[in-house]
């Protein structure tokens, strides 16, 4: 027996826990996004109070509100595409490795859950010959 190395096989029980892990990992994140969401205001405020001495703050507080809404978006994105990847990889279907490793890419910067399971899906499904 060969080994495959395609990026769209993965042995049944293996997809079906990294099935799992994504669908319970994609759940937190989207759980995070609403919650960063709905603290926009408290972080705005909390932001704010350090730039009481910065001469020109309005353009640090630009810069705040943008990077604050990257994060929120990299979040949802990645919980989106996670529960994608889990509903892929649980039902066997053939874009399920495309979307592991799209959700794995969205991931990583998740500090440690996202780095630790980003990190493995991408050695479970990109391999070299």
């Amino acid at each position: 027996m060969s080994p495959d190395t395609s990026m769209h096989s993965v042995a049944p029980r293996s997809g079906r826990t990294l099935g799992l892990l994504w669908l319970i990992y994609g759940i937190f994140r989207m759980i995070a996004a609403v919650w960063m969401l709905s603290f926009t205001p408290v972080a705005t405020v909390m932001f704010g109070a350090l730039l009481n001495r910065v001469p020109n703050p309005y353009p640090l507080m630009s810069s705040f509100h943008l990077i604050y809404a990257g994060w929120i978006v990299l979040s949802a994105a990645s919980g989106i595409f996670g529960v994608l990847a889990a509903i892929s990889l649980l039902a066997g279907a053939s874009a399920g490795g495309l979307l592991a490793v799209v959700a794995a890419l969205l991931a990583v910067p998740f500090i440690p859950v996202g780095t630790m399971l980003g990190t493995y899906t991408l050695v479970v499904f990109v391999r070299r010959e």
